[in-house]
């Protein structure tokens, strides 16, 4: 019996609330990210120049072909400028009202991607027909576009319109 006592003591105080307490560590607060610098209308740029450069090397256009570069490389620049300007004017405007408002901002885009494209096209056509098939086949993957004769493509998955989405 002398045992007994001290062992229901010892079970009585294990048994208490205390000793089921669970240690709770305090809150880990998430640490913030470092947020990359901003995207600048130069850093644009120097990727459209990049991708210009780099459009020439993968061409691999002869000395002929090269005088025929100006209007193509000057309607991709025009796009380019024209996204941003778009971009910029979205980043400002009125949030929309209602999903009139939307469908609406979305035609006036695709409509501007539409008439940049048909310049694109247009002043492209006599380079393109200067270049040789291997030259041709080149064109669409740098672009980012498919070249087959299924569903068509929408503008704003080419690399031209890039800078529009921000």
């Amino acid at each position: 019996m002398k045992l007994l006592a001290p062992m229901l003591v010892a079970a009585a105080l294990l048994a208490s609330p205390a000793a089921f307490a669970q240690h709770t560590a305090a809150p880990v607060t998430p640490t913030a990210q470092p947020q990359p610098p901003e995207w600048t209308e130069a850093d644009g740029r120097a990727v459209l120049n990049a991708r210009l450069a780099a459009l020439r090397t993968v061409i691999e256009m002869t000395p002929e072909q090269e005088r025929l570069w100006a209007p193509v490389e000057a309607a991709i620049r025009d796009i380019g400028r024209g996204a941003i300007e778009r971009r910029n004017r979205r980043q400002v405007a009125q949030p929309p009202a209602h999903f009139l408002d939307v469908l609406g901002a979305i035609a006036d885009a695709e409509q501007a991607r539409g008439e940049a494209l048909r310049k694109f096209v247009d002043a492209a056509r006599p380079f393109v027909a200067s270049l040789s098939e291997a030259q041709r086949r080149r064109v669409p993957a740098f672009l980012g576009m498919t070249d087959h004769g299924g569903p068509g493509q929408p503008s704003g998955q080419l690399w031209l319109f890039e800078e529009e989405e921000g």
